[in-house]
């Protein structure tokens, strides 16, 4: 058909921990998923693969991007760009690590390396049954040896010694290579991975552990983005975390203005702490505050200090929680945190009904199809001002729906949100008094709840749990005009 059905694997050290949902019928997907992955600190690498999936047989690998450790924690603020994918070799694909022992005498006639080749793990399948067939090839100096092939496994325990010669004198660049493969009854060998090591540099004595298994190395080439490319964003973030008494005392300095009100806002740590963080981070900043005063049990009382400190720095009331303060960014996490149980049953109804539903929907008269309009008439194509009519017709009949929704789950909605937002509008109140402000007594409270708590629910609904995937293009249209 000329498109793709394009999703992303994300993969750590060759783990699978993410997949992105499905983007049907697309050569340009917008994905917008976002995943916190809690890493060993020795990982090598993280890979992003994208695919086509297809209804029958295998999906197609489209290309990959892969970033090592190094790469990603060289840029203290995370990696955002667009890359440009590179095609998947096979003998580039391997995973797992090999368990083994060396020993190389310093001395002797004639001077023998043994090497213990014990087990390995989490190979990489390489046969049709998700299994392969291993076994380890040891050479070193011209000569080479093999170990028994263990039948399908990833996992093969072969406790076995092989021994090669080595020349007399200085061993200068000799370098030892112990390679896994994938024994096939028909056609040639599948690689699974290798390690080598420099005689020279190994110390006197066995060496043992578990090495990762690396990929041949192979010629970097630039393919000038003809597989397409990728825009992401990676940050590593690494937290020493210390025992729970350590923080007490910035716990304490932080709760201080909310737990003694009196003290002058100006000098308190909040007030610091908002000045000195720059408008890129403030986000972050708010998210953890939250879940520091979350777990003092003070989140309601956090927002109410921070948003009487807002509406005492507004002077213009159609301003109000427009800056890129910790008031405007602090709303959003706990909601969503306490609130999502609360979106679901709300929105969920009417979210279902137009992914089911899948009408055309368009108010632009510039992104018109007015061919759709057999899918709504058999009379044939309708004029703009008919699609424009059937699709206002259709955007009431969805908002009427989601509007009743809200405004019959009051008894539903968490506590916390109510206790907030009666004690916001008691502050919107007192701030701006007059009967000409009355509105906004009520356009502080809906700027959260709709803005930035059900609105987004409503545009993109895989992200907050009420779909397994994204909409495709007629219905995604149809949730941007429904939110907006």
């Amino acid at each position: 058909s000329g498109s793709s059905d394009p999703y992303c694997v994300v993969k750590v050290d060759n783990e699978v921990v993410a997949r992105t949902a499905t983007v049907w019928k697309s050569l340009n997907p917008f994905w917008g998923e976002e995943y916190t992955l809690l890493l060993p600190r020795g990982f090598h690498s993280l890979a992003v693969y994208v695919l086509d999936e297809d209804a029958i047989g295998q999906d197609d690998v489209i290309g990959k991007i892969s970033l090592s450790h190094q790469q990603i924690s060289a840029e203290p603020r995370g990696v955002d760009s667009w890359l440009s994918l590179v095609p998947v070799n096979p003998d580039q694909e391997v995973q797992g690590e090999i368990h083994l022992e060396l020993r190389v005498p310093e001395r002797g006639h004639p001077r023998v390396l043994r090497c213990h080749l014990i087990q390995a793990r989490d190979l990489a399948p390489r046969d049709p049954s998700g299994t392969s067939d291993p076994f380890a090839r040891v050479s070193c100096c011209g000569h080479a040896s093999e170990t028994a092939v263990i039948k399908k496994t990833r996992f093969p325990h072969w406790d076995e010694v092989l021994e090669l010669e080595l020349p007399d004198g200085e061993l200068g660049e000799a370098v030892l290579s112990v390679e896994v493969w994938d024994w096939d009854i028909v056609g040639k060998n599948d690689f699974l991975g290798r390690v080598e090591f420099p005689l020279g540099a190994l110390c006197p004595g066995p060496t043992r552990g578990w090495f990762q298994l690396l990929p041949f190395p192979g010629p970097t080439k630039d393919h000038g983005g003809q597989l397409g490319a990728l825009r992401l964003a990676v940050r590593l973030e690494e937290d020493t975390v210390l025992p729970p008494h350590h923080y007490q005392p910035l716990i304490q300095l932080l709760t201080e203005p909310i737990l003694c009100p009196s003290q002058p806002p100006e000098g308190t740590a909040l007030a610091v702490l908002e000045e000195v963080t720059s408008g890129e981070s403030r986000q972050d900043v708010a998210t953890k505050l939250v879940k520091i005063f979350l777990g003092q049990g003070l989140a309601v009382p956090l927002l109410d200090y921070l948003t009487t400190h807002e509406l005492a720095r507004t002077t213009d009331p159609n301003t109000l929680f427009r800056s890129n303060s910790l008031a405007s960014k602090l709303p959003c996490h706990p909601w969503q945190v306490v609130g999502l149980p609360y979106l679901h049953e709300v929105l969920q109804p009417a979210v279902n009904r137009i992914f089911e539903e899948k009408k055309y929907v368009e108010l632009d008269p510039g992104k018109m199809e007015l061919s759709r309009g057999r899918r709504i008439s058999f009379k044939g194509s309708l004029s703009e001002a008919q699609v424009r009519e059937s699709s206002l017709e259709l955007l009431k009949g969805y908002l009427g729906d989601i509007v009743d929704a809200i405004m019959g789950s009051v008894d539903k909605c968490p506590l916390p949100m109510r206790v907030a937002f009666k004690q916001l509008r008691r502050r919107a109140e007192e701030r701006f008094p007059s009967a000409q402000h009355e509105e906004v007594w009520y356009f502080s409270i809906s700027g959260f709840l709709f803005l930035r708590f059900f609105a987004p629910a409503v545009l993109t609904p895989k992200l907050f749990g009420l779909r397994e995937q994204h909409a495709e293009p007629r219905t995604g249209r149809t949730l941007l005009l429904l939110a907006k």
